[in-house]
């Protein structure tokens, strides 16, 4: 079914904008992202909870990765 041009403002006149907050939100429980880090003068992996919580630190970026698959999870990466 096509709709209308005036259906269609009628739909996005009724959705609302969301915030970076809303968007973290969404996917608070299901989605963390690794940044990478120094942690004394080293390369380390630091997980994020989409809201910026840290998580965890790793010394290995695919463990890292791992470690958000194992949580069922969804891996990002962030930079």
């Amino acid at each position: 079914m096509e709709m209308t041009g005036h259906q269609s403002m009628s739909l996005m006149d009724n959705s609302r904008i969301m915030t970076d907050q809303d968007l973290a939100d969404l996917g608070l429980k299901c989605v963390a992202y690794v940044k990478s880090v120094k942690v004394a003068g080293e390369d380390a992996y630091s997980i994020h909870a989409a809201d910026g919580t840290e998580i965890a630190i790793m010394g290995n970026r695919d463990i890292a990765f791992a470690t958000i698959r194992e949580h069922d999870m969804e891996a990002v990466s962030a930079h």
